[in-house]
């Protein structure tokens, strides 16, 4: 969704009051928090200390990072002094870390270098990919508070002129294996905020996401979260306004804990897209997301898979014919204020056409996913639809289960889109098929 320069302080003062309402409706109603798939690692203990030193000028602070990083290895702490602006200009490699933590209490800002970002950042195979620097290794803890900025303006209006450009993700947790990420403020991303990929037993808690263009031109594709191939994942406790997926589970992600988020502006927490890539086999798995709020966002729940023939959702985005499963996912306690869709599953992701879909039905089969209390209203640009669930043939698609959903849109209707499902299941009024 795109908001003017006008609505974003608007949308902050909501953000605020929209929090405090979740945290008293969370008490009223007991929820508690809920516990990993797996415990997760304790961290070792810190002896030393290391301060990054700023040249304050807006020069390359990287090779001063990178010092206090080494001598602070193994058993340090790392400190980004407060009051103190630091900027990177460089890629970096810091997979290397072991038992040591990054205290942010100042403010870290990406160039706005286009050419050299396009050139020189860490490239991801999935999807074209791409992260200012990749943090990684063994009980790595990021935390203090202060700002992570990615200039992300520069990129938003190359981005409306090149649709192909490769645009940085702002934090790359890449094989990071115990370790905890939080509290941090991230802004202006120039694609996702952050990729999380050939990780585990990693805690993301208090991470506040906010970026909006301040031109004619959208910030795209900013999702808060995308996992990839990693397992035992926490996200909880974080406010994210973005204009994409609030998370996304990409191909190969197991054993993920999503609870107690406010999300505005975004896509939903969406499971995929997956299936896009033919011979490949994504599998997304023992997923819990829980105590969730959504605004002014296309959809809550959503699981997106490719059919199996090609299809095209955009220029940089087409795919279709991959392989997979997704299953044991659990969507439950979820709070909607104008969200176009409630619940949204869908085997023709990227395909328009539903009789083609039908003809090549997902290779990607969808079984044990739970809709539990849901609550709310839609933004009434569906209606008289709130949900919809297309699967592209009974036979790869099963055991969806729909409960507790009270859900309408502003005109009172409360119809759902069913279509190759078992509506038994369902526990809403399946309506129409597409």
């Amino acid at each position: 969704m795109k908001f003017k320069l006008t609505q974003v302080a608007a949308l902050l003062s909501l953000t605020q009051s929209i929090q405090a309402e979740g945290i008293s409706r969370s008490r009223t109603n007991a929820i508690a928090p809920q516990p990993p798939f797996r415990p997760l690692p304790s961290s070792l203990p810190r002896n030393r200390t290391c301060h990054v030193t700023s040249a304050g000028d807006g020069t390359d602070d990287s090779p001063a990072i990178l010092s206090a990083l080494k001598e602070c290895n193994n058993g340090g702490k790392v400190v980004f002094d407060e009051d103190t602006d630091y900027t990177i200009g460089t890629a970096l490699d810091m997979t290397f870390l072991r038992h040591v933590d990054l205290e942010i209490l100042g403010k870290i800002t990406f160039t706005p270098d286009t050419d050299y970002w396009q050139e020189n950042s860490f490239k991801h195979t999935f999807q074209n990919a791409t992260t200012f620097f990749n943090l990684g290794g063994v009980d790595v803890n990021v935390y203090g508070g202060g700002t992570l900025d990615g200039n992300g303006q520069v990129w938003y209006d190359l981005f409306a002129e090149d649709k192909l450009i490769l645009r940085p993700i702002l934090v790359g947790i890449i094989g990071l294996h115990g370790g905890t990420i939080g509290p941090l403020k991230l802004r202006y991303s120039p694609q996702w905020y952050q990729l999380v990929a050939n990780s585990s037993d990693v805690l993301f808690d208090g991470i506040d996401v906010w970026g909006y263009s301040s031109s004619e031109n959208e910030a795209k594709n900013t999702d808060g979260w995308d996992t990839y191939r990693s397992h035992n994942i926490v996200i909880q406790n974080s406010v994210i306004n973005n204009g994409d997926d609030c998370v996304s589970f990409k191909p190969n992600s197991t054993e993920i804990l999503v609870q107690n988020l406010h999300c505005n502006g975004s896509h939903g927490i969406s499971v995929g897209s997956l299936g896009q890539y033919p011979g490949e086999v994504d599998i997304v798995k023992n997923v819990l997301v829980y105590n969730i709020s959504m605004y002014n966002a296309s959809d809550m729940a959503r699981i997106k898979v490719w059919p199996g023939s090609l299809a095209e959702m955009s220029e940089d985005l087409q795919g279709g014919g991959g392989l997979g499963t997704v299953q044991n996912i659990t969507y439950d306690n979820m709070y909607i204020e104008n969200v176009d869709w409630a619940i949204e599953v869908t085997q023709c992701y990227g395909q328009k056409n539903i009789t083609l879909c039908n003809e090549h039905p997902s290779n990607l089969t969808i079984s044990d996913i739970y809709f539990n209390d849901l609550r709310g209203v839609t933004s009434g640009k569906r209606d008289p639809n709130v949900g919809t669930v297309v699967c592209s043939s009974p036979k790869v698609c099963s055991n969806i289960h729909a409960t507790n959903i009270d859900v309408e849109s502003p005109s009172g209707d409360s119809d759902f889109i069913c279509t190759n499902v078992d509506e038994d299941l369902l526990d809403v009024n399946c309506a129409s098929s597409a």
